[in-house]
């Protein structure tokens, strides 16, 4: 997306200066967008209509293991509320995990379902469906659901407050997965996912204390730029700096991914497309 819209922009300031550039999210962080396009720019802020959510705090006692704490609140909020529960689980080992320890202790009366992205896509869609039998569903998904897709009948989230995301290594020109805590603007876009048809509730896996980052850290200072960099070259941007960027790309991945298009020999020293590019 930052790098749409940097060539969006070149294109306004070179080639189109009548064209339009609207940029939306559902969790936009405006300030740094005014940083770089003026703070002249208009924001339109859209709440959009949604039911009030009450928000509990149920932190991990430090004896007790992870999951036996969180099936745990799944059952007091079973017995509290009515409708779907959704989980939010850092990545499939904390979904299987929790899974196991349901089926032991929940009654077999109430579906679970995993929900995530390596999931066959009938399976995704039979979970995003409303079930015809009438049954309670616990829902245990990744980040999956928390704007990508809707998942109705949910009356209830409970979210775990962790979040698994892929970190570029520059040194070593490997991606490893790194599980961290969830950012503000995200935690607050699960807990809206209780409030999409009625009333709903969030137990919050944290104490009320804890201090979350505002936003994620920007894609752009944790990715392999290599695939940017081949489509820059391909645009006919040799230096990266020329381009205007929310969060300017990183010295360090910026060269280990010129590193990489040159030894399979797809731009040249210049930064331009080889013929093998082309």
């Amino acid at each position: 997306a930052a790098a749409a819209l940097a060539l969006a922009l070149d294109i306004q300031q070179g080639l189109r200066h009548d064209l339009k550039i609207l940029v939306m999210s559902a969790t936009l962080d405006s300030n740094a967008l005014l940083t770089m396009l003026g703070q002249q720019t208009p924001v339109i802020d859209c709440p959009g209509r949604s039911w009030p959510v009450t928000t509990y705090y149920r932190s991990t006692p430090l004896r007790e293991p992870a999951d036996s704490h969180l099936a745990s609140v799944v059952r007091e909020a079973l017995a509290a509320h009515e409708g779907n529960i959704l989980v939010f689980l850092p990545g499939q080992r904390e979904i299987r995990a929790l899974e196991r320890v349901l089926h032991s202790t929940v009654n077999t009366d109430i579906d679970i379902c995993p929900l995530h992205g390596q999931l066959p896509l009938a399976a995704q869609q039979q979970v995003l469906q409303l079930p015809t039998n009438g049954r309670r569903r616990i829902i245990l998904s990744t980040a999956i659901a928390e704007s990508s897709v809707t998942v109705p009948g949910v009356r209830i989230v409970i979210d775990a407050g962790r979040e698994r995301v892929p970190v570029y290594q520059p040194r070593t020109g490997l991606t490893r997965l790194d599980t961290r805590r969830v950012n503000r603007a995200s935690a607050d876009q699960r807990r809206g996912r209780a409030g999409r048809e009625a009333e709903g509730y969030c137990y919050r896996i944290w104490s009320e204390d804890t201090v979350l980052a505002t936003h994620r850290e920007p894609e752009m200072l944790q990715s392999d730029l290599s695939q940017l960099l081949f489509e820059l070259a391909h645009w006919g941007v040799a230096d990266v700096a020329s381009l205007s960027w929310i969060t300017p790309p990183p010295p360090a991945a910026v060269m280990a991914g010129q590193q990489l298009l040159r030894i399979l020999g797809l731009i040249n020293s210049e930064h331009k497309l080889t013929e093998e590019g082309k």
